[in-house]
């Protein structure tokens, strides 16, 4: 219960998510006693059970030799365009925002965005946090980041931006996720990288992109929802109409209660 923190009215785990075990019903009412909607409970990860919830994740690096014959000549595209590397957090404020705005700009729908405060703040406040970026190498201009989360022995991909611009001829998020890769399974032997869990409103291919081209894969993973006493009811009624629902937010809530019963 002390790895438990409140997010947006919701208590989240913060161990990686091979480390959790089931929270009893009254260790969940402790939680919600210091506030918060709900506790996301996530246990029994990787198993073969559970298909409703997962995880994806990467916990082996083949170099080229794994990829496939179009993937790797995108790679080697990429490493050939671009210096890829770990930088620090001065060199992330410096370069990191003009990347966040160039990419803004290839959503079809319309998406909050980050001011550059908010940016500034976001970079500065990190910790446990890796910067990666990609830079041109005949003008040095920032192409593409990656910002991880490291915990228990294992990396997040928790923000992957790349300027649409540079997308359709150098790939450089060929060439970024390859060398993350490389970098936490082979060089520093994490337990595995992951690009986050299955995503509530579904509408990001960034996974099975992962999936299809880097050779990710599911971890299943059982997910319960403790709900504060107030809210049952409230689930209980909107539930069946949740498809109908206008506000994003409660839909995304009651698609995730759906992953819970097991029915999405």
């Amino acid at each position: 219960m002390d790895s438990y923190f409140l997010y947006r009215k919701a208590w989240i785990a913060a161990h990686a998510p091979h480390l959790g075990q089931k929270l009893s019903t009254q260790q969940s009412k402790k939680l919600l006693n210091r506030g918060g909607l709900f506790v996301r409970n996530i246990y029994n990860f990787d198993n073969t059970e559970n298909k409703n919830f997962w995880y994806v994740i990467k916990d082996h690096f083949g170099g080229l030799d794994e990829l496939s014959s179009r993937t790797r000549t995108k790679v080697r595209k990429a490493l050939k365009t671009y210096d890829i590397r770990k930088i620090n957090k001065e060199e992330m404020l410096q370069n990191g925002f003009s990347v966040f705005v160039a990419a803004a700009k290839k959503y079809k729908r319309k998406t909050r965005t980050l001011s550059e405060k908010q940016f500034y703040d976001l970079i500065n406040q990190s910790k446990n946090t890796d910067f990666w970026m990609c830079f041109e190498k005949t003008t040095q201009n920032p192409v593409a980041l990656a910002i991880n989360s490291l915990i228990d022995n294992t990396c997040a991909y928790s923000i992957l931006k790349t300027d649409p611009n540079y997308l359709g001829s150098t790939y450089p998020n060929y060439g970024l996720l390859f060398e993350m890769n490389r970098y936490y399974l082979d060089e520093q032997k994490m337990k595995y990288v992951n690009d986050g869990s299955r995503t509530i409103t579904e509408r990001s291919q960034i996974q099975q992109f992962l999936e299809k081209r880097f050779h990710f894969r599911k971890a299943y993973c059982n997910l319960t929802i403790h709900y504060a006493t107030w809210m049952k009811p409230i689930v209980r009624v909107l539930y069946p109409c949740r498809k109908f629902i206008p506000l994003q937010n409660v839909r995304d809530l009651l698609n995730m209660e759906s992953m819970h019963r097991g029915e999405k």
